[in-house]
């Protein structure tokens, strides 16, 4: 397709479309081996210029997955990054969303035409990212969910960003795929520390056994991106305690709650510590989704 034809093609959708020779067009996706020698965008295209971090992960996420995509992310953009994701379900939609609630921008990398939301339940989110950030998109408009396009989208997911979190994966999975593209492009990448015992975590503890980052809370990661970010860590650190992101929370208690239920009483007997001063740090971690109350005590997410 021509770039007169593809202009025209975009604007009927009400798209721009960005050629690698644009000076709108991201510096560090041209700078990969095999850049998108045009880009359809819908939204802002500027948010593909600002520093980002990519956070993909399993369609069929566990409730905690999900929380804590929604919850970093929403951290993460109060550090100054924006948050690309494929606008899948699972832990993609949640990042998404994570961003937007907490005021940030998001950008959503699109394996279809830019005039075709995929999955369908996800057009009021994509609206959302369009408003607050940029649908993006390689494929001509019209191109429906094929599967082959979606390994081919994940390079760009990683190359728009500085780096890529895993937040939880299966093995095999497209974000090992997203996550392998992004060490092949010179990019960070992160993933959370699951249990053995979680099949769905295990593309995670693979990556970590790899050379991954293990991450634990978003400090992990803005310590590993560097200088760029020294004045939003400061920033961040200057912060009201009420105001930090729970998940920073790294408590005394956690190492005593597995992935197995445990009773308040035998916390409180293992801790040595008062009742009161235990439900309070329990408290703190269900906040910030990292145990969760069952009927016969706690369990870690």
């Amino acid at each position: 397709m021509t770039l007169a034809k593809a202009k025209a093609a975009a604007e009927a959708v009400g798209a721009s479309i960005l050629g690698i020779d644009d000076e709108r067009y991201p510096a560090l996706l041209r700078a990969i081996h095999d850049p998108p020698p045009l880009l359809y965008v819908r939204g802002d295209p500027a948010a593909l210029l600002d520093a980002q971090l990519a956070v993909v992960g399993s369609r069929r996420a566990s409730s905690g997955g999900i929380r804590l995509s929604q919850t970093m992310s929403g951290q993460l953009v109060r550090t100054g990054l924006h948050i690309c994701s494929g606008l899948a379900l699972g832990v993609d939609g949640a990042a998404h969303l994570g961003a937007l609630e907490a005021g940030g921008k998001s950008i959503a990398v699109m394996a279809t035409g830019i005039d075709v939301v995929y999955p369908r339940r996800h057009q009021a989110l994509a609206r959302q990212v369009e408003q607050a950030g940029c649908l993006v998109t390689e494929f001509p408009p019209g191109t429906p969910p094929l599967r082959q396009n979606f390994p081919q989208r994940n390079r760009i997911i990683s190359g728009l960003s500085l780096g890529v979190l895993v937040v939880e994966a299966a093995l095999p999975s497209g974000s090992l795929i997203t996550a392998g593209t992004a060490l092949e492009q010179g990019r960070e990448v992160f993933a959370l520390p699951w249990s053995i015992l979680h099949d769905g975590g295990r593309g995670c503890l693979k990556l970590i056994r790899d050379g991954a980052k293990m991450v634990q809370g978003v400090d992990d990661i803005l310590e590993e991106l560097g200088p760029l970010f020294a004045l939003q860590q400061e920033s961040y650190a200057a912060a009201s305690p009420g105001d930090r992101p729970a998940l920073l929370h790294r408590s005394w208690l956690l190492t005593l709650v597995g992935f197995e239920v445990v009773a308040l009483d035998e916390l409180v007997k293992c801790s040595g510590r008062p009742v009161a001063q235990v439900l309070a740090e329990l408290s703190a971690l269900e906040l910030s989704g990292q145990v969760v109350r069952t009927a016969g005590g706690f369990i870690r997410c």
